[in-house]
């Protein structure tokens, strides 16, 4: 291979790496824009805190948005919707749901909260919550944050697998509606509010199990390093072969 076609091929794998990494940067920082506006837009729903109907997480046109709501229903009877693989403070546990039907709008999912697992066999929360936690068919007033169900991520297997519990390996609500039997969920799920006296362990933490804004402005940072250690050594290795 003649010296001008080994420069050629060099800065093409070069520039490729320099593209991608560059690339990969843009997208880290394309998160971090998203996830502190998310943050931005969930402070101002929690400080205002007025309450819109239920009915409203059925409307298609905010199934990405966030708001506080509060309403009437009952939680339907039957088992409980379990999430799997959920780190909380660094020990794994589960996050468990309820369907619950407001008087007026359509069924939605309600986040109870996060719960520890007790035994590792099967991986399914303690009895009591595997029981209903005394909530299966109760009907009483609830309030919280409307918002987006969690990220599924890559969806492997199937969403539901039915036991003593429901486990899903990701919110899919096309798969809940029709394990329940209870037709179109809403789009947007619950989670409650920590102050009401039911359900786990919970927050308002929207971005449990992933990253936030600071981790994704690092790797991005990574990734534009690593463009400019590429350009570096292009420049050097091209440099030296020119002198030879």
């Amino acid at each position: 291979m003649s010296p001008r076609t080994s420069r050629i091929v060099g800065w093409t794998l070069a520039l490729v790496v320099i593209l991608v990494c560059a690339s990969l940067g843009r997208w880290q920082l394309t998160r971090m824009h998203d996830k502190r506006a998310m943050l931005d837009a969930v402070a101002a729903v929690l400080e205002a805190r007025s309450a819109v109907p239920l009915a409203r997480a059925a409307d298609a046109d905010r199934a990405r948005a966030y708001d506080w709501a509060a309403g009437h229903g009952r939680f339907v009877e039957g088992r409980p919707w379990v999430l799997d693989n959920q780190i909380r403070e660094g020990q794994a546990g589960l996050r468990v749901f309820r369907l619950f039907v407001p008087d007026d709008g359509l069924p939605l999912l309600v986040d109870l909260g996060w719960t520890p697992i007790v035994e590792r066999a099967g991986r399914l929360p303690s009895p009591a919550i595997v029981a209903g936690d005394g909530l299966a068919g109760a009907s009483m007033t609830v309030r919280g944050l409307l918002m987006p169900p969690p990220s599924s991520g890559l969806a492997l297997g199937p969403a539901v697998s039915a036991g003593d519990v429901f486990l899903m390996t990701r919110v899919d609500m096309q798969a809940i509606g029709d394990a329940a039997g209870v037709g179109p969920l809403a789009p947007r799920v619950l989670r409650l509010d920590p102050e009401l006296p039911l359900g786990q362990t919970r927050d308002l933490d929207i971005l449990p199990n992933t990253l936030p804004p600071e981790k994704h402005l690092g790797y991005a940072v990574q990734w534009f390093g690593l463009a400019l250690a590429a350009l570096v050594v292009a420049l050097v290795l091209s440099f030296r072969s020119a002198r030879r």
